[in-house]
């Protein structure tokens, strides 16, 4: 049947794979066949997730007819008195004497008797004592337990103010019209009183709006954190239309008073700077830590709006106030943020306080060494005389020196120290630049030109 040799070879490798495979048929029909035995004659053994998932990890193999244990089995539970699943051991029961019904009797009834004894005792002691005494509720305690429970706030017209103020972050904001003032007065342009006014009143209505648009958007993560969840919102002072209606009436009126009154051009940068607030900056605090440069972004803006205000464009000394607040804001927040990251944490706000603390310390120290650069580049484009980079110093380098501090520390103290310093220093900077502001020209030709109209 098989002429050649290679022939031959493969019948014969055939045949053992065939051998092989019905062996092993035989066997795996033979193991399916006591599982089903198995589940007939014991439903208490049968196959559950919990033996699945102990045969998962143990392995066996067979080799040579003989088990290879791979993994150590699992001990068998204890056989508790009434398992009867050893047949071949047999267990002593112990007779529990029969109880006639009359005994029954007897017993529930001297129970009774002893019962009822007890109750007349107490009685006639609570007759003999005094009367027991019944917890009268005073109106300071219902007061108390009143204002914990859920009641429905009302918006009394008295307290309008107060929750505008807080809606609107006042604090902040008043720190914005003070930046975009430093802006107007730093223009080298004739001051107008009027002007002046109505682009400090613009502003802080363009910033009313983006800080109440911010916490109508941050409602769920606000009430996480200790330090935002007494606001208006928050605790159900206002209702989210009312804050609404009141943002947009702050907005609309901020941004037409800007474009009509002053120039359209710091009308566009006030609703500019909303936009990046409550769109850009608002969201990108729950996704990346990016949000901290757009923040500084966004309060750069203000001065250069004062800037515009005053001369009508853009000129280099606006770029360089700006640069001024986009690198104080960095370590003014950063040293904030590290003694507030469990609260951002529980908020869901990613800082770099909290993702990259490392980060947060050297971005902190290299901006402070940044103001530094801007104090000198100052009198380069003309905004203030060199007097003012040598009086600056002292205070640019208290700031840094806090910084690296912080940097190489990275506890709350440091952090605290260069937060409470970055608090006195802008003010400080804006001033010591007002006062070295740098004369205008067209006030300094009238003086030039009087000896050649003279002779």
């Amino acid at each position: 049947m098989y002429k050649t040799p290679c022939s031959r070879l493969t019948a014969l490798i055939v045949i053992n794979v065939k051998q092989k495979l019905s062996g092993n048929i035989c066997q795996y029909s033979q193991t399916v066949r006591s599982l089903f035995q198995l589940q007939r004659r014991d439903p208490t053994q049968w196959l559950t997730y919990q033996h699945l998932n102990f045969l998962k990890r143990q392995y066996v193999s067979k080799r040579s007819s003989e088990l290879h244990q791979r993994a150590i089995a699992k001990r068998s539970p204890p056989l508790s008195p009434v398992d009867d699943r050893d047949e071949s051991v047999e267990r002593q029961v112990e007779k529990v004497p029969t109880i006639s019904r009359e005994e029954v009797d007897e017993a529930d009834f001297k129970v009774s008797a002893q019962d009822e004894s007890a109750r007349t005792e107490s009685r006639t002691e609570g007759t003999s004592s005094e009367s027991p005494h019944v917890q009268v509720e005073t109106d300071e305690a219902k007061e108390a337990r009143l204002d914990r429970q859920w009641k429905q706030l009302k918006v009394e017209v008295s307290d309008l103010p107060d929750i505008y103020a807080r809606l609107a972050k006042i604090k902040l904001t008043a720190l914005v019209v003070t930046t975009a003032a430093a802006g107007y007065a730093m223009a080298p342009v004739p001051f107008d009183p009027c002007v002046f006014f109505l682009a400090s009143l613009g502003t802080g209505l363009a910033s009313c709006s983006a800080n109440s648009i911010n916490q109508y958007f941050e409602v769920p993560f606000d009430s996480n954190m200790n330090r935002t969840r007494n606001r208006p919102l928050v605790r159900g002072q206002i209702s989210p239309l009312h804050a609404v209606s009141f943002a947009l009436a702050c907005g609309v009126s901020g941004v037409a008073l800007l474009t009509l009154t002053v120039n359209p051009l710091t009308g566009f940068l006030g609703a500019l700077n909303i936009f990046l607030y409550t769109c850009c900056y608002t969201p990108l605090k729950r996704l990346t830590i990016a949000n901290t440069w757009v923040g500084a972004v966004v309060g750069a803006i203000p001065p250069v709006m004062g800037w515009t205000a005053a001369t009508g464009v853009l000129g280099p000394g606006a770029l360089v106030l700006g640069g001024f607040l986009y690198s104080w804001q960095f370590p003014h927040f950063n040293a904030l943020s590290w003694n507030l990251k469990e609260d951002y944490s529980r908020g869901g706000y990613r800082m770099m306080s909290v993702t990259h603390p490392g980060m947060c310390r050297r971005v902190a120290l290299r901006h402070s060494i940044a103001l530094i650069g801007f104090s000198t580049i100052s009198p380069m484009l003309d905004l203030t005389t060199w007097t003012f980079p040598l009086i600056s110093l002292p205070i640019n380098l208290y700031i840094s020196f806090l910084a690296f501090n912080f940097y190489r520390r990275a506890d709350r103290n440091s952090a605290r120290k260069l937060f409470f310093c970055s608090l006195w220093h802008l003010p400080m900077l804006l001033l010591l630049a007002l006062s070295c502001k740098k004369p205008r020209r067209d006030a300094d030709e009238p003086q030039s030109l009087s000896p050649a109209t003279q002779s």
